[in-house]
């Protein structure tokens, strides 16, 4: 069975709470002020957006925030149980991308507001929205609609300006209502975050005036929805990304048909997950080398010194020169 290349973290166990100043994990660490409002992201992602609208009213950490470890297949520490247990708001992605936050959640107790950004997005699955929000009554529950990949749903949706849009509103609104006297501040932020996911569109819409209609295979549903806001034509082998990303071996009809369809000249540009893979991806990076076809790397988790608008817009333009040749 394929391997999904990640670095796991030791399990959770139970820690004094004497420990939390000195355990706590994140981008930006414990705050020395007891006091401080504290946001905990799951991923550098989010924790990023986080720091830019919150600037110097919260303290902001991420559970996730290095290239080798995989949210997917993550598994939660005592440092990350710590971190929010003193956690004031808690953002996760959702759509069952980092499951190991409801599980943090749950054996926390914690009272924390949680935004979960997957249930922003314009493609999230109504039913599942209902789904979660009846189990958040009944924490006896074991399994967790949110601990699940949804059927027919890419969660990776900070990919998706538009989902970041409503993300950066909710948190300012969030943000503004626990921390009245900096609004004024958090709100001009937002507006910054703003103009900066703007200029992002503006790239994107370019690509999209170059390179409309051209075709893209994925090995993982990674960067889905940014080719689609670029209008780029998915054509990826039905079954082949969801395999992958799942950890399983790609049937061998699927993965015929995969290569067959780079081969054929049927493919303009291959995608793959710069963090995870396995033998089957391997193979169509061979055969895009030996076919022509340009190959992208996307990443899970932010580039270290990079804010999320300037690591997309690496995205598009590595898009856009893959594709002009």
């Amino acid at each position: 069975m394929q391997t999904r290349r990640t670095l796991l973290a030791a399990p959770l166990i139970a820690v004094p709470a004497l420990l939390l100043a000195s355990c706590a994990s994140g981008s930006a660490g414990a705050s020395a002020d007891d006091d401080a409002f504290t946001v905990v992201a799951s991923t550098s992602v989010y924790a990023s957006l986080a720091e830019a609208v919150a600037g110097d009213a919260a303290s902001v950490e991420a559970i996730i925030d290095s290239g080798s470890q995989d949210p997917h297949e993550y598994e939660a520490t005592a440092r990350d149980q710590l971190a929010l247990d003193g956690a004031d708001l808690v953002i996760m992605n959702g759509g069952g991308y980092d499951a190991f936050m409801e599980d943090l959640l749950e054996a926390s107790g914690s009272d924390a507001e949680v935004l979960t950004v997957a249930e922003l997005s314009d493609a999230y699955p109504a039913e599942a929205e209902e789904e979660h929000s009846e189990e958040e009554h009944d924490h006896a529950e074991e399994e967790h609609s949110e601990d699940e990949h949804i059927e027919g749903f890419n969660e990776h949706v900070w990919y998706d300006p538009h989902t970041i849009e409503h993300f950066v509103a909710e948190l300012e609104e969030h943000l503004a209502a626990d921390l009245p006297e900096d609004a004024e501040a958090i709100a001009a932020n937002a507006d910054a975050v703003r103009a900066d996911l703007e200029a992002l569109e503006g790239r994107i819409a370019e690509v999209q005036d170059a390179h409309a209609g051209a075709t893209v295979f994925f090995t993982e549903p990674i960067g889905g929805y940014l080719a689609a806001e670029a209008g780029l034509e998915d054509v990826t082998t039905e079954g082949f990304a969801e395999a992958v990303e799942e950890g399983q071996d790609v049937a061998p009809a699927t993965l015929l048909a995969a290569l067959t369809a780079i081969e054929d000249g049927d493919v303009d540009v291959l995608v793959v997950n710069a963090q995870t893979g396995g033998s089957e991806t391997d193979q169509l990076i061979q055969a895009a080398g030996d076919a022509g076809v340009p190959v992208v790397e996307f990443a899970e988790t932010l580039p270290e010194g990079s804010t999320y608008v300037e690591w997309m817009t690496d995205n598009v333009d590595a898009l856009d020169a893959a594709l002009a040749g």
